[in-house]
């Protein structure tokens, strides 16, 4: 078997089966948890008259808004494209049909021909209702086409997607007055970390699609990753959603602001491309300040879960939410923890992956009708027991399962 512990642990060997045991109880769930999450989607959220799909759906799956939100419409074709390419069991005609016909809803209704601006939502046979001054919107819209080119061998999606990259490069690294954010006299340039991290992610996509892009992207990689680091502050001990750019701690509460889950994404994106890059030394700081230290800060040690807000003096956050539990820090969490563990084989990784599964599979799961509950409150009890809405549809959950799966089957030797 190919699961490791250090030699000085005691009783290592009835540790070890522990671990053993546990890792096989986890795949198990994972796997049997992905096919009941996708079930719940390709039941209920499919639109077979204007194409797209449903996002806003009820515990048991019922549409309550037919509004088409364009992060979760690009993100489902993304999750089924994903599927279709990499996980044996979804390589099914019915997936890649579903996933190219979200994709071509996408490319006929969400993106602005003329400017290349994608709208944030739609009615439900397409019409634009809302635009944003961010670029998030066309990041998932190109991560969808991206994946969608890999699954199908269509050239338009890939140069689609190329196009895209381009104008959201040029916006972050040129000049953003096309977004039509108005620069008002007191407003602070300030280096969020969103944006270099997003970018991050949409490198490692369209170097998954086509391998020989590193070179290409290498110089905006470099500099996404420059600014990324920039957001460890304080000796280490935080992680800080804004910064100035030129790395300093910014005032106020916006300067004070840890988002625990965001920051553990960070880590696992960083360490997916340290691997890449072959840099241990990012590696190292992607798992130990990143995952490690803002998991620490993040966790509820009273009643368990991810805090989704935390304020770095201890005060309490702007935010009205900033104690609730959200779904998606952790299945960032989980993904950050197990892939810690399969890049250190420290122990100590591997329990707290342990710890936020046990505490997930409690409270957020949805035995019954499948998919997670987005929103507990601070006790852990459902807050809100919709399974999908304006940013919650299906991705979070998938890409977890669906990465988490992998890595715990490699861990077993038993791909």
């Amino acid at each position: 078997m190919a699961i490791h512990c250090p030699d000085n642990l005691t009783n290592a060997q009835p540790h070890k089966l522990n671990m053993e045991s546990r890792l096989v109880e986890f795949r198990d769930k994972m796997a049997a948890d992905l096919d009941r999450t996708m079930e719940f989607w390709l039941k209920n959220s499919h639109d077979d008259k204007y194409g797209g799909f449903f996002t806003c759906l009820t515990r048991d799956g019922k549409v309550y808004d037919e509004t088409k939100y364009c992060w979760l419409q690009g993100r489902q074709v993304w999750t089924y494209s994903r599927l279709y390419n990499d996980v044996k069991r979804f390589h099914k005609p019915e997936i890649l049909d579903a996933a190219r016909n979200g994709g071509e809803f996408l490319m006929k209704y969400v993106k602005n021909p003329e400017t290349w601006k994608c709208y944030f939502s739609l009615t439900r046979d397409g019409k634009p209702l809302k635009i944003q001054r961010t670029i998030f919107s066309e990041c998932f819209y190109l991560m969808a086409l991206s994946e969608l080119a890999r699954a199908t061998g269509d050239p338009k999606y890939k140069t689609e997607a190329l196009k895209m990259m381009d104008k959201i490069l040029y916006w972050v690294r040129v000049d953003d007055t096309e977004l039509g954010r108005p620069k008002l006299a007191g407003m602070e340039s300030v280096n969020k970390m969103a944006i270099p991290m997003v970018i991050l992610c949409l490198i490692d996509q369209l170097v998954t699609m086509e391998p020989g892009l590193l070179d290409k992207y290498r110089s905006d990689m470099k500099w996404c990753i420059s600014q990324v680091l920039s957001h460890v502050q304080r000796d280490g001990k935080v992680v800080l959603e804004n910064v100035s750019f030129d790395g300093k701690e910014l005032p106020g509460c916006a300067g004070r602001l840890m988002n625990p889950g965001h920051a553990i994404e960070a880590g696992w994106v960083l360490t997916t491309l340290a691997n890449r890059l072959e840099d241990n030394t990012l590696k190292s700081i992607a798992i130990e300040k990143f995952i490690d230290t803002s998991f620490e800060n993040g966790w509820d040690k009273k009643y368990g879960g991810i805090f989704y807000f935390l304020d770095a003096d201890g005060l309490s956050p702007a935010q009205l939410e900033w104690n609730m539990k959200l779904w998606w820090p952790h299945n960032e969490a989980l993904i950050a923890f197990l892939m810690a563990y399969k890049e250190t084989k420290n122990s100590e990784y591997f329990q707290k992956f342990s710890k936020v599964f046990d505490y997930a599979y409690k409270h957020f799961v949805d035995d019954v009708h499948g998919e997670w509950f987005g929103y507990l409150d601070r006790r852990g009890e459902i807050n809100m027991d919709f399974k999908g809405g304006d940013y919650k549809g299906c991705f979070h959950v998938a890409r977890y399962l669906m990465m988490c799966e992998k890595m715990a089957t490699e861990l077993l030797g038993n791909e």
